[in-house]
């Protein structure tokens, strides 16, 4: 038995890898070699780059492989890497694929463009490993059900990258509202201030040398190499993404979804503008939804609340006694016309995060789920799905809750899926 299966097989069968203790003292200030949970990056742009600059802070983590489609990426990100442990060995791949047969490998964070995300951790659920994805968490609804299904099936662990879950403001006002101490919530509106640009009419290029173009698309649609659907402004086409609606939804909405848990989704109804030029995710989007006994209103412009405009992303709960508006880091609380940051009589019952990246560490551990976890992630992030699916039927649709379908509208239920490119159906 290698060292590295004992371990493993420590850390999930005693009492105290069941509690998220290390197996060894630690070491300076770094845990043992024994103990470090051995992680992969798999997705090396931006968010793939935060990705490694936060897990190679954790003592507990040794980073072993990199991944990505472009050899520019995986270059630079190893780089970048070895300038901040210039002791560490790392091994790069261009096929998650290859990463995912390392039999030393604990876990894998994926930050590749939404429609990879499903396929790439459902096929580490059943290598082994665990994961932590990015948001949103799915390309479309069934790929969420997908993922749940295999997660549970393999006893892995799963954590979203939605990193303000994480953070202190969001815990209180979740503290807050479950206080009752604006009464009943019956109203919730959301915003994300537009913050996008024109791509125009770009043509088709060379395919550069150092991109693997025909797996960056992967499941989705075949296309001609376009540099303006590749890499950052991939949000903008809806065969990879959402636009800023799909980018941001997941971070505001949370705090409702673990504030509130709205139950019983009925109806879904989205209106958005089109840009000009080559990109059809939607510039703005206002979509209502109606929940049993709650509405949330999504707009792209603040609602006329005074303080609104002033925050670029927002929530703002109705309540029956008052009324509370929050962004990332900042909340107020209205009752009985008077406005406070905070309610000090409210008790602090939330315990607080060690951070999202370290959560998800402990977890792993410990094998338990983390905060933002697979079966929380999928309830949040499916009205996102929906919600694109009214904009491009371009109608209300209703939907039933229990069945996860649409009510007597084949059109919208074939877009709760997409069968994926010949040969990258890998599930």
């Amino acid at each position: 038995m290698t060292e590295n299966t004992s371990r493993r097989d420590f850390i999930k069968t005693t009492a105290l890898g069941a509690l998220g203790f290390t197996l060894l003292p630690s070491l300076n200030g770094k845990a043992a070699p024994s103990d470090r949970l051995r992680i992969a990056h798999v997705g090396l742009g931006g968010m793939g780059n935060s990705h490694m600059k936060w897990f190679a802070n954790l003592p507990d983590v040794e980073i072993v492989a990199l991944c990505d489609v472009d050899e520019l990426h995986l270059g630079e990100t190893r780089k970048r890497l070895l300038e901040m442990q210039p002791n560490g060995k790392v091994d790069t791949y261009g096929d998650f694929r290859k990463l995912l047969e390392r039999k030393d490998i604990d876990a894998i964070t994926v930050a590749t463009p939404d429609h990879w995300h499903a396929q790439i951790a459902t096929l580490a659920f059943q290598a082994g490993k665990d994961v932590y994805g990015e948001k949103p968490l799915s390309y479309s609804m069934k790929e969420g059900q997908m993922m749940l299904k295999h997660m549970n099936k393999h006893n892995r662990i799963f954590q979203m990258g939605n990193q303000i879950h994480a953070g202190d403001n969001f815990h209180r006002v979740v503290e807050i509202i479950k206080s009752g101490a604006i009464g009943n919530v019956h109203t919730v509106r959301l915003w994300k201030q537009p913050n996008t640009k024109e791509l125009g009419s770009p043509t088709v290029k060379p395919i550069p040398k150092t991109l693997n173009w025909d797996m960056w698309l992967g499941p989705a649609p075949y296309t001609e190499y376009i540099p303006e659907k590749c890499h950052f402004t991939y949000r903008y086409f809806l065969d990879y993404s959402g636009g800023e609606f799909a980018d941001f939804w997941c971070h505001i909405a949370d705090v409702v979804y673990s504030s509130i848990a709205p139950k019983g989704l009925k109806k879904i109804n989205a209106r958005g503008t089109a840009y000009e030029g080559i990109a059809d995710a939607p510039k703005t989007l206002d979509v209502d939804y109606e929940f049993d006994g709650l509405k949330i209103l999504w707009t792209s412009l603040p609602p006329n609340i005074p303080g609104a405009a002033a925050q670029g992303i927002g929530a703002y709960f109705e309540g029956e006694k008052g009324t509370l508006m929050c962004d990332y880091n900042t909340r107020s609380i209205t009752i009985n016309g008077e406005t406070v940051k905070d309610i000090p009589s409210i008790p602090i019952t939330n315990p607080r995060s060690p951070g999202h990246q370290q959560n998800f560490v402990d977890a792993v551990k410990a094998r338990t789920q983390p905060e933002s976890n697979l079966a929380y992630a999928r309830e949040l992030t499916m009205p996102m799905h929906l919600g694109l699916i009214s904009y491009r039927l371009k109608r209300e649709l209703t939907w039933n809750a229990g069945k996860e379908k649409f009510v007597g509208d084949k059109e919208a239920n074939r877009l709760l899926s997409r069968k994926p490119r010949k040969g990258w159906d890998l599930v």
